[in-house]
């Protein structure tokens, strides 16, 4: 009985993600809050409306991973002086945790690569 936790994420299923992960709403209510199992349990239903099938505790590892490489690299960089070492998604990262504003239909950020290639999951946030 393969549970699927150990399973690789694959670029679509972390584009998702990320695109569900930069929704002001959820963004707001993962700012701060200590017990975060409901917020994950809704990204996790968010993804499986999308046929991806991941429990709420796959979904917190794998931001909170995100988050750490992204973080350690802004560290390391910082250090270095130059950008040696990026991170896959790393301008999709970055553009949530400046916060910067992100438009309905984009990314609001340089790098509007993140959906090409995969349809517009923006119009069920509203």
């Amino acid at each position: 009985n393969d549970t699927g936790a150990g399973k690789h994420w694959s670029d679509n299923e972390v584009r998702a993600l990320i695109n569900i992960w930069s929704d002001e709403k959820i963004q707001q209510m993962l700012e701060g809050a200590t017990r975060n199992k409901e917020i994950f349990e809704e990204i996790a239903r968010r993804l499986m409306k999308r046929g991806i099938d991941r429990d709420w505790k796959q979904c917190r590892t794998k931001y909170k991973n995100l988050k750490y490489e992204y973080r350690a690299l802004q560290k390391e960089n910082e250090h270095l002086g130059n950008p040696r070492r990026k991170m896959r998604f790393y301008d999709e990262v970055d553009c949530i945790l400046r916060r910067q504003p992100l438009g309905p239909s984009s990314w609001g950020c340089e790098s509007s690569s993140l959906l090409s290639g995969t349809k517009n999951f923006n119009d069920e946030i509203k």
